[in-house]
């Protein structure tokens, strides 16, 4: 019989000496964790090795993404592809054991984390979608989506701003399903704790609203196996399990010190703490008893097998039901959506109403939500000024969560709402979209960065995107994010110049399927550029010719969203003088980059000056107009004013835009 004990120690081992060959790493959490993960793990975990993508799984997150061996060791225990030979290969290049980690890059891992406090946010996000996809698709007798969001955090995850928004959210939504595992040892890589970090933790959580099971034993199994069973038990609220713990234990000179945090123990030390823990293994020999007791691929295909006869059962009764739930946990879009979104463009078009493009925004979702019930919108507090609401759509709120919904209201809360939406990208079922003002994606930044890193495909609403806030001042007037957003590696960015531009721009980031997007939209009206439909289809290529001239033109004038008026404008004006321009509107340089080399040459000729005109920092721009080229731009801060005023007193006019024309073409 293998004790608990051999269990906990096949992962010190392998933890320990993944990171001393590679000389690198974290392994103090994993070792302090070692009988937490054997109580979850081996107990409770449902999941099947075989399947790391079965939809009635348990989701697992590592939030302290630091202590990547312990759930490399767990991966490779329990039966994931994972080999022996990738975990001797921990932190070096190509293999499959990155520092932290990676979503897509290693069976078994359900988000990336490394950023601290992000991995509980998209824990909150994978038990909000559990609980809107039971609620939309469980029917009596027939409970298909069934399962649990557990997470390990730390106390850094604890520390950062982002786990008091998430979690807030957690408890208002109660999401029972949500299982949290304190790792309390008190130390982070400065040292003691207690020198800067002294909240009541359980209380934090209890004012949150939580179910919270204090002072349990971390090197307990079965005490910690028995908070897990009480915190199923019950069905009110998401619970935190407290869990002391000796960071490094089994070291017999490092264990609870820093030291162990996020240094290897060096070869003498891993020596003693065999010797202590009585393995006389060499390293990485894991005994063939303790293997076959971690072995989880025979209970997993079990519980896959029952749930795929239920389903079954499910299809036969529910066959409409059944087809909708595979087809959005497959990611696919309705076969019809092509056909009718493209109705919806055409009704755009004609219209050819002259209107902010936030409002363009909002129209594009009423029209499109129809066709993509898995539309999961929301804001943070400020769906009046965003318009990401829509006629019909459903509220989400704690007395009505269990009846499902399609719109979440995230509260101030900006880097809370975009870590969320990553946990219900990766959950599956749901196509989430969240707003604030452009110049709040400050906030949410790094959970934008953690997306695209990914390559999953959030939609964020980012409105108010420029100078023309007007008497909001520069506080809240973006000039730089613009930019900064468009420089993030597999972020589409999108600034649309009307309403047609911008429902092909949501069209686009609805088919997008490993590119988040974001959607930078005015507030102030802007006028309907018309176009043939030649140019309607080229919208989807980033950017092309909107207006051009007879003959061939003096210079190429590029702009994006309420600067594209102001492009056509100054051809209008350049005209009257007998100098002919062509005007291209880019609003999405992401897609136009992409083009091959016959596009970007037809739209931006080869040895004709360019000028660029957008409200916003000017440095972008260059590699468009290059140093002979002009840009028309704001490289400063703003001024709190009137729109109009503003834009006058900053420069960015069509009279600029004219002169510096005329400046380039000499």
């Amino acid at each position: 019989m293998v004790s608990q004990t051999q269990l906990a120690n096949a992962i010190r081992v392998l933890v320990m000496d993944g990171v001393q060959a590679a000389n690198s790493g974290h392994p103090g959490a994993p070792m302090g964790m070692a009988e937490i993960a054997v109580a979850l793990w081996n107990r409770h975990l449902k999941h099947n090795p075989a399947d790391p993508k079965w939809a009635d799984r348990d989701r697992f997150v590592l939030s302290n993404g630091h202590g990547s061996m312990l759930l490399y060791s767990l991966l490779h225990l329990t039966g994931y592809d994972l080999p022996l030979d990738e975990l001797k290969r921990f932190r070096q290049l190509h293999g499959k054991t990155p520092g932290h980690p990676e979503y897509g890059h290693t069976a078994g891992v359900e988000t990336t984390t490394g950023p601290l406090g992000q991995g509980i946010g998209n824990a909150v996000g994978m038990a909000l979608a559990e609980r809107l996809l039971a609620a939309e698709f469980n029917r009596d007798g027939h409970e298909i989506v069934d399962h649990y969001t557990y997470v390990f955090l730390g106390d850094g995850c604890m520390m950062e701003g982002v786990s008091h928004e998430v979690c807030s959210l957690a408890g208002t939504w109660k999401l029972a399903r949500l299982i949290a595992l304190y790792d309390d040892n008190g130390i982070s890589i400065d040292g003691r704790v207690d020198g800067w970090f002294t909240d009541d933790t359980p209380r934090r959580f209890e004012a949150y609203g939580w179910n919270v099971i204090r002072g349990v034993d971390g090197h307990d199994v079965d005490a910690v196996d028995r908070a897990i069973a009480a915190a199923k038990a019950q069905n009110a609220k998401p619970t935190l399990i407290c869990c002391k713990t000796v960071i490094g234990k089994g070291s017999p000179n490092k264990a609870g010190t820093h030291d162990v945090h996020g240094a290897p123990l060096g070869k003498d030390e891993v020596a003693a703490t065999r010797a202590a823990l009585g393995i006389a293994d060499g390293p990485f020999e894991v005994p063939p008893d303790a293997r076959a007791a971690w072995d989880a691929r025979a209970t997993g295909a079990g519980r896959q097998a029952e749930w795929s006869r239920r389903f079954s059962a499910y299809r036969a009764a529910y066959p409409e039901l059944a087809a909708e739930f595979e087809r959005r946990m497959n990611r696919e879009l309705r076969a019809d959506y092509a056909a009718k979104s493209a109705e919806a463009l055409q009704v755009i078009a004609d219209k050819g109403e002259s209107i902010a493009t936030r409002k363009s925004s909002q129209n594009a979702i009423a029209a499109l939500a129809p066709l993509a019930p898995e539309f999961l919108g929301g804001s943070a507090d400020l769906a009046p000024s965003n318009l990401t609401m829509w006629k019909g759509c459903r509220e989400i709120g704690p007395a009505t969560i269990e009846r499902g919904g399609n719109y979440v209201h995230y509260g101030v809360r900006e880097f809370g709402m975009a870590a969320i939406m990553n946990g219900v990208v990766l959950h599956g079922g749901f196509r989430p979209f969240g707003g604030t003002f452009e110049m709040f994606s400050e906030y949410a930044r790094n959970a934008i960065r953690m997306a695209a890193l990914m390559r999953i495909n959030p939609i964020y609403v980012f409105t108010h995107d420029s100078v023309g806030v007007g008497e909001d001042g520069p506080t809240h007037q973006p000039v730089e994010q613009t930019a900064t957003l468009r420089m993030t590696p597999n972020l589409d960015v999108w600034r649309p110049c009307d309403s047609v531009e911008t429902f092909v721009a949501w069209q686009v980031a609805l088919e997008h399927r490993e590119t988040p997007t974001a959607l930078i939209l005015s507030r102030q009206n802007l006028a309907h550029q018309a176009r043939d439909a030649a140019q309607t289809a080229a919208i989807r290529k980033g950017g092309y010719v909107l207006k051009d001239c007879a003959g061939a033109p003096k210079a190429v004038i590029i702009a994006t969203g309420s600067e594209v008026a102001l492009a056509v404008a100054a051809q209008r004006t350049l005209a009257e003088k007998g100098i002919p321009t062509r005007v291209v509107s880019m609003p999405s340089p992401f897609l136009f980059d992409r083009q091959d080399a016959a596009w970007r040459d037809a739209v931006l000729p080869r040895g004709i000056p360019r000028v660029a005109v957008e409200a916003g920092v000017t440095g972008y721009w260059r590699q468009y107009v290059g140093l002979e080229g002009a840009v028309i731009g704001i490289d400063r801060f703003g001024e709190s004013g009137p729109a109009a005023q503003v834009f006058e007193y900053l420069g960015v006019t069509t009279a600029r835009v004219a002169e510096a024309v005329e400046s380039v073409i000499g």
